[in-house]
C-alpha cells in the first residue's frame, strides 16, 4: 500500500474529521469563555477587590544595570494567571452544568406513545383467540 493511499485513509476517516471539528469549534468556545471572563465577569470583581491587579507583583533578582534590564521574578502574572484559569473552569462548569440540566429536561418529557404495528396486532388476536380455544 502507498503511502499516499494510507494517508488518504488516514485524512479522510470520520475521527479524524470529528476531532478536527471538535478542536475547531473548542478554540472558538475557548475564546467566547476569555471574553466572558475578561469583559464580563472580571470587570464586578475588580471593583468588588478595588482594582486588585496581582500582574505588576514581582521579586528583583538583579537590578538593571545601564542598558541591562532587571532580572525579575514575575510570580504576580502567574497568580493573575491561576485567578483567570479558576474562573475561566468555573464559568465552564456552569455553562456544562446548564447544557446538561437542559438535556435532562428533554429526556424527561415524555416519549410519544408507539403505536402497534398492524401484523403485531394481528399476532396478539391470534394468539388471545388461540389461548381462548384451548381454555373453552
Amino acid at each position: 500500500m502507498s503511502v499516499l493511499k494510507e494517508f488518504k485513509e488516514f485524512a479522510v476517516k470520520g475521527n479524524v474529521v470529528d476531532m478536527a471539528i471538535g478542536i475547531i469549534i473548542g478554540a472558538a468556545f475557548g475564546k467566547i469563555i476569555s471574553s466572558l471572563v475578561a469583559d464580563v465577569i472580571m470587570p464586578p470583581i475588580g471593583v468588588v477587590l478595588g482594582g486588585v491587579d496581582f500582574s505588576n507583583l514581582s521579586i528583583v533578582v538583579k537590578d538593571a544595570i545601564d542598558n541591562k534590564p532587571a532580572v525579575l521574578i514575575s510570580y504576580g502574572k502567574f497568580l493573575q494567571t491561576v485567578i483567570d484559569f479558576t474562573i475561566i473552569a468555573f464559568a465552564m462548569f456552569m455553562a456544562v452544568k446548564a447544557m446538561n440540566t437542559l438535556k435532562k429536561n428533554e429526556a424527561a418529557a415524555p416519549a410519544e406513545p408507539t403505536a402497534i404495528p398492524n401484523q403485531e396486532l394481528l399476532l396478539t388476536e391470534i394468539r388471545d383467540l388461540l389461548r381462548d380455544k384451548k381454555v373453552n
